[in-house]
């Protein structure tokens, strides 16, 4: 076994797991997970599991290096082992440089924060968490798996944007894509579930939480995917607004006085299924349903709509479809969203079973008629355990 420790560093948090992972095809062990929330605030908190123990820490966490530090004290308290062979951090945003896993070094670090402009909310923080690992392990391979890499397989047709060349190659103006760890561990295990290479596979997954994207995934590689330059476009999320005309920035800006900051504000905070149902987390949007709200029956109806209309497109693109893979927190567990998804979709070879669609159940499951031609499955995902892999693989590769 090889145990990687996974660090997600936001702004003000610090989301770990440390996995035990084995040297063939067996499970991995979850040894230990936890948060670090609220740092450089007076509410800051630790929460740490493991299998035997919970432990809650409620103290003042001063920066990032004390956030990690009170981290390790707390594998110490739980007595969970330490032996590590890598950390693996999660990027977001490799835009061009990276299309894979990589060793940090100080090039690589100085790389991340030169693409701080591509992602400002994430990049930072992605940085700051590898800078403390490194100094406090500094004889610990530290591995930077990044969100966009697994779409860097997209062709140009797919990722070039219509503006002018220069201006495009100058600003790094295209499509990235997001989600790529999620999006490339469910297709595997989308393939294992079907007893089929994932070579020989044309999937299209679909990670919905409260941020969406949808992928079409052409024999293991990224084709095309919904999130763009930013994480702003695409599918209607919790609180983005998802595809959206231009040309609505510079209308808001002449006709209601909004500066581009308010603009951003709004279209990345303040909208998708907030704006239009006045809740961004769809279990209320549902019970605002439930009560006769119109606002929000109508805000679900198009969500499901625009998921419905990129799988169409996805369709074309592939010219086959295997199987439609549901993941994520909305997409694993809300039923009611998959039914409506695919329905009208028959015409595609698409045909839910609504007792295999409402079970329940861990693990994959299919949730598709017997007689549709298009599996429609179930896969969670397991974004740490990825990351944990991808780390593994560049230092003890196969």
């Amino acid at each position: 076994m090889s145990a990687v420790l996974v660090i997600n560093t936001g702004s003000s948090t610090i989301k770990y797991q440390l996995l035990d992972l084995p040297e063939g095809d067996g499970d991995p062990e979850v040894l230990a997970a936890g948060l670090v929330d609220r740092i450089g605030d007076q509410g800051a908190t630790l929460k740490h599991r493991t299998a035997e123990h919970e432990l809650t820490v409620d103290d003042p966490i001063d920066d990032h290096e004390a956030g990690f530090r009170r981290m390790l004290d707390a594998f110490e308290q739980t007595g969970t082992p330490q032996d590590l062979t890598a950390v693996g951090h999660r990027v977001v945003h490799g835009g061009e440089r990276f299309d894979g896993p990589v060793l940090v070094d100080d090039d690589v670090l100085a790389a991340i924060h030169d693409l701080t402009p591509l992602a400002p909310l994430h990049n930072p923080s992605n940085a700051l968490g590898i800078e403390v690992a490194r100094r406090l392990h500094p004889d610990l391979p530290q591995v930077a798996v990044f969100d966009t890499a697994f779409h860097r397989t997209m062709p140009p047709r797919a990722y070039r944007y219509a503006v002018p060349r220069e201006l495009a190659a100058r600003y790094a103006i295209r499509r990235f894509g997001f989600h790529g760890t999620s999006h490339q561990y469910v297709s595997r295990k989308a393939a294992q579930h079907l007893g089929r290479p994932l070579a020989e596979l044309d999937l299209i997954t679909l990670h919905l939480g409260n941020g969406a994207s949808a992928t079409a995934v052409a024999g293991g590689r990224s084709v095309d995917t919904s999130m763009g330059l930013t994480p702003l476009p695409g599918l209607v999320m919790g609180t983005r607004s998802g595809d959206i005309d231009p040309a609505v920035v510079f209308h808001l800006h002449r006709e209601a006085g909004m500066d581009l900051d308010e603009i951003e504000t709004m279209l990345t905070r303040k909208s998708g299924l907030l704006g239009l149902a006045g809740a961004g987390d769809l279990r209320e949007v549902r019970r605002r349903i439930e009560a006769g709200d119109a606002a929000a029956a109508e805000a679900l109806d198009i969500l499901c709509y625009r998921v419905r209309s990129y799988i169409g497109a996805y369709a074309a693109a592939l010219g086959r479809v295997d199987a439609i893979v549901f993941t994520a927190g909305i997409g694993e567990n809300d039923a009611q969203l998959r039914a409506q998804v695919c329905a009208g979709l028959e015409g595609f070879g698409v045909r839910v079973d609504d007792e295999r669609n409402t079970a329940g159940g861990r693990g994959v499951r299919d949730v598709s008629a017997s007689d549709s031609r298009v599996r429609v499955l179930v896969v969670p995902t397991d974004e740490e355990l990825e990351i944990a892999r991808q780390a593994l693989s560049l230092v003890r590769p196969r």
